[in-house]
């Protein structure tokens, strides 16, 4: 199992660390040995105060909104190098405090938020920030991009350094500052964005880091010193963000939940690399990411091959601990989120569901929160199950007996992130994408996600979009500037 992670004291404020005003900690326990990685200080409410105090006074005082993009997107880019440094050092962090196999961890972890944090050289480069435009009475108007101002950026504990990166590239470009809050589940990596904020150069108050729990998140979303919150997680939580931000009238943008649909055409080949490609997309990182595929949606004809091929696939994925660079699957985030799992199991099987593969608690791992990897075949379309989001390693297969219904199943939940549509006709699957009501659907591929590219939720998934220009857009505000005509 992981070494112990180095411990913090202080919080990220202003540009250095400073004491915090409470005594609270936060202990991070490893999710492969139950054991505590590494502790960090628990921001109180007053803690939250004095980050929001530096990130206004850093934006109302500037320079930060005031430079000209390109530096801005410079600055990013010196970001992204610091980081890059630490890439090793990164994965093993999130390896060891969220229980990401080692190398998921290298790749859709690190390697994604290096990715993003790249890729606003190229958004921010072609993004018109001031157009002139013609008025109805032949006047001027010139459009100018300005920035929104302080930004809550809440990050889960599932894919830290990702989702950071997500809202801090956009963010930091358009020229917001931010008080950015990591899940008390996994706070480690991302405080790694403050060493590289210092090396990076960004101005003191620009980016600052509190940890903290429920309370104090709450006030953070609710404070009259921030101009917008940026929230990944759950639509539970979503949801509260929402009213708390409708009420004030605060900007928003929230990244929720989903159920995402791999939908088979009927003339598809199911080889080794397609049939991997479907249990990653269901399984990868233990099943706990938002775009989990975790509805796979057959022709009837063909129902018996995928679902055999799609078991003894996931029964061959290796269980165990994250730091194995031969591990497939690792542990889930805690007790509760395991129980949790088992229960929506046995709930689907006493429906009438039939277990193909896994639902069992590993035999050779006496400590952690592990779960095999499990299919389920014989799923209603509206059995719990596959309505809800499980987030674990768990994919239920249904049949459908007509293109419509198909399409129909994969539009039948509250969500609408993602999904993925499989046929050795890619034209034809295009077509059939933009027929699912999500804001991403990949076509022969188990990611439905482009750096350069929106992403974001439909329905009770979400509101706004991340990465790409629209993701930009969304810490911008139009300002018109109109001149009187000549």
């Amino acid at each position: 199992m992981s070494e112990a992670l180095p411990d913090y004291d202080g919080l990220f404020i202003a540009g250095r660390w400073q004491r915090p005003a409470g005594t609270g900690v936060i202990e991070v326990h490893s999710p492969a040995s139950e054991l505590p990685v590494g502790t960090v200080p628990d921001a109180s409410p007053a803690d939250v105060d004095a980050a929001v105090a530096a990130a206004r006074t850093a934006f109302d005082t500037g320079p930060w909104p005031d430079l000209p993009p390109a530096e801005r997107i410079e600055a990013v880019a010196r970001l992204a190098t610091s980081l890059r440094a630490r890439s090793d050092e990164l994965a093993a962090t999130v390896s060891a405090e969220v229980g990401s196999p080692l190398r998921w961890a290298r790749g859709a972890q690190v390697a994604t938020a290096l990715g993003v944090l790249r890729a606003y050289r190229s958004i921010g480069g072609d993004f018109p920030w001031e157009q002139t435009r013609t008025g109805l009475l032949g006047n001027e108007v010139r459009v100018r991009q300005v920035p929104v101002g302080v930004v809550a950026a809440v990050v889960p504990w599932n894919a830290p350094l990702f989702t950071a990166a997500l809202k801090l590239a956009p963010a930091l470009t358009a020229g917001c500052t931010v008080v950015l809050k990591p899940s008390p589940d996994a706070p480690l990596a991302v405080l790694a964005f403050a060493e590289a904020a210092v090396e990076a150069g960004l101005p003191p108050g620009v980016l600052n880091i509190v940890p903290a729990g429920a309370q104090a998140s709450e006030h953070l979303v609710s404070h009259p010193g921030v101009d917008k919150v940026s929230f990944t997680g759950s639509t539970s939580v979503g949801r509260r963000i929402g009213e708390v931000c409708g009420r004030d009238v605060r900007r928003c943008t929230l990244e929720l939940g989903g159920k995402a649909a791999a939908l088979l055409l009927d003339d598809v080949v199911l080889d080794e690399s397609l049939v991997r490609q479907l249990v990653d997309g269901a399984m990868a990182g233990t099943g706990q990411i938002c775009m989990a595929q975790s509805r796979i949606l057959v022709p009837r004809a063909r129902y018996a091959e995928v679902v055999d091929a799609l078991g003894a696939a996931a029964a061959g994925l290796r269980v165990g601990d994250p730091a194995d660079e031969a591990t497939d699957i690792g542990p889930l985030i805690s007790a509760a989120a395991r129980t949790g799992v088992e229960a929506a199991v046995e709930g689907a099987l006493a429906g009438g569901a039939r277990l193909v593969t896994g639902g069992r608690r590993p035999a050779d791992q006496p400590s952690g929160w592990f779960l095999e990897p499990t299919v389920l075949a014989d799923v209603a379309p509206d059995a719990p199950i596959a309505q809800q989001e499980v987030f674990g390693p768990v994919a239920v297969v249904l049949p459908y007996d007509s293109l419509d219904e198909g399409v129909a199943i994969a539009n039948s939940t509250e969500y609408g992130l993602s999904g993925s549509v499989w046929t050795a006709d890619p034209a034809r699957g295009a077509a059939v994408a933009a027929r699912f009501v999500a804001g991403s659907v990949a076509v022969n591929s188990a990611a439905p996600v482009d750096l350069l590219s929106p992403f974001g939720g439909m329905r009770r998934s979400g509101i706004g979009r991340e990465g790409g220009p629209e993701g930009l857009a969304g810490f911008l505000e139009p300002q018109s500037v109109v001149l009187p005509a000549a």
